[in-house]
């Protein structure tokens, strides 16, 4: 991939200069959904795929960008002498433009310009948090070019920050936590509330994990994300009116039975429930991993991708299929979609023998209910961003 960057770089901006390249991994859920904007826990690992980028300083004050993944976009220019605002005419450049602007709000003007190639191998719209990954990545490029003092917990703070306020996407703290400190064969197990995290080691016993990507895209911003969001936070409200509770993380499952008439709404009551339940499940899977118990882990995986289905409404008939038909495959441990839903991917874990008869099988199984194809990745738990 660098050869291939380095090689595009010189073509579209020419040659000479120092060029540095620069990495940021994409980033699975492995349970934990719709938690993270909701107070509770998370269980993410970052992966080896995601997004690279070649990067020579400028003397102006012009940052340029061009990405090998829209490249009919051209180059698109940023002027960083003016004051940055979202807009259409940016197209993917509003997610390294809300970086730079978050990074200036935090008073670490760039003294001067940069240009850069960017190149992912995470699908678009997939689910994998290909935007936390530019986001992060844009974060270790300018802290790496300008000398600022900043951590990995602050770029994704940061990357959060500026989706939420820049992009006008209302995620919570995981993808970018996930991606800007992850750690090789290992998963976070964070506390969203508080930050507390630690690193579970990811040993799946002569299995691994696969990525089905539906290859349905969809749109954060525009979807019923925000939504779901407004949604809890609604049902949170109503619970507080009876019980003193500062997140719907905070609640055990039997706390929220206590109290879940005070909601008032069936709908709203099925969003807190998955939200309650989701994060206890989470903690349960995290001790079964520790203890070994694979299989308990699959079960809750499941079980997760149940409550997403039916109390969250996040899933729709591509994800629905292809879990269905996973769950067919021997071999097949767990299965759930995992992102924020209304397309994307689901993640399986996958006894080694069983991979090839499960990418055949799921994969005939969906082209032929939904009429396109889903694509496979097998993949590896890696490390967070770097310079190559």
């Amino acid at each position: 991939m660098k050869e291939t960057l380095l090689k595009e770089f010189k073509k579209v901006f020419g040659e000479g200069g120092e060029v540095r390249t620069f990495f940021a991994p994409g980033r699975v859920n492995l349970i934990g959904e719709h938690t993270d904007y909701n107070g509770g826990h998370v269980f993410p690992c970052a992966l080896t795929i995601g997004t690279y980028a070649a990067v020579r300083e400028r003397s102006d004050m012009k940052a340029r960008f061009y990405s090998m993944n829209f490249e009919k976009e051209g180059v698109i220019e940023v002027d960083l002498n003016t004051e940055l605002k979202p807009d259409k005419a940016l197209a993917w450049v509003n997610y390294p433009a809300g970086i730079i602007w978050a990074f200036k709000g935090r008073g670490m003007s760039l003294t001067h310009g940069f240009e850069a190639v960017i190149n992912g191998n995470i699908p678009n719209s997939s689910g994998l948090s290909s935007s936390a990954s530019l986001e992060v990545l844009t974060g270790f490029i300018l802290k790496s070019l300008y000398g600022f003092d900043v951590s990995n917990t602050d770029l994704a703070l940061i990357g959060q920050y500026s989706e939420n306020n820049f992009n006008g996407v209302n995620c919570g703290i995981m993808d970018q936590f996930a991606i800007a400190m992850g750690k090789k064969d290992c998963a976070i197990f964070l506390d969203t509330n508080t930050l507390k995290y630690e690193y579970t080691p990811v040993k799946l016993k002569g299995s691994k994990l696969v990525i089905a990507c539906s290859n349905k895209k969809r749109g954060l911003g525009d979807s019923k994300y925000n939504e779901r969001r407004s949604q809890c936070e609604e049902a949170l409200r109503r619970i507080q009116t009876v019980k003193k509770v500062e997140t719907l993380g905070d609640l055990t499952e039997e706390e929220f039975e206590a109290v879940r008439s005070a909601i008032n709404d069936p709908v709203l009551e099925r969003r807190a429930k998955h939200a309650v339940y989701e994060n206890r499940r989470t903690v349960k899977a995290v001790s079964a991993l520790k203890a070994d118990d694979i299989e308990t882990f699959g079960r809750l995986m499941i079980d997760s991708d149940t409550s997403l289905r039916e109390d969250y409404e996040v899933t729709g008939i591509e994800l629905d299929t292809l879990v269905a038909e996973a769950l067919k495959v021997k071999g097949v441990i767990g299965s759930r979609m995992t992102g924020a839903g209304f397309g994307g991917c689901t993640v399986s874990i996958v006894r080694d023998e069983a991979i090839d008869d499960f990418i055949k099988n799921v994969g005939e199984a969906y082209l032929a209910k939904i009429g396109y194809a889903a694509d496979f990745y097998v993949v590896e738990v890696g490390d967070g961003p770097k310079e190559i």
